[in-house]
């Protein structure tokens, strides 16, 4: 399945291309070299949510105790709640 287009085939073909952004992420090229990225709304989030976590001091201290095994794991169940 093509996922890079040309800046002139993009423009012809906008409107399939925001659908299949959805699924997959579509390049744009001009004169070979890439130009944008065309990216789906959910996927766009996951990236926002992810610069929003990694943008906070406790959350990047606490995946680095994790990635390093530093961190105890507990069970948790649906009481906990």
């Amino acid at each position: 399945m093509k996922t890079t287009y040309s800046v002139t085939e993009g423009q012809a073909q906008f409107p399939q291309l925001v659908k299949k952004s959805a699924d997959d992420l579509i390049t744009i090229e001009r004169h070979g070299t890439v130009a944008a990225y065309l990216v789906g709304r959910e996927r766009m989030e996951a990236i926002a949510e992810t610069m929003e976590l990694l943008a906070n001091d406790a959350f990047r201290v606490t995946l680095k105790k994790y990635r390093s095994g530093k961190l105890p794991m507990k069970p948790f169940s649906a009481s906990d709640v």
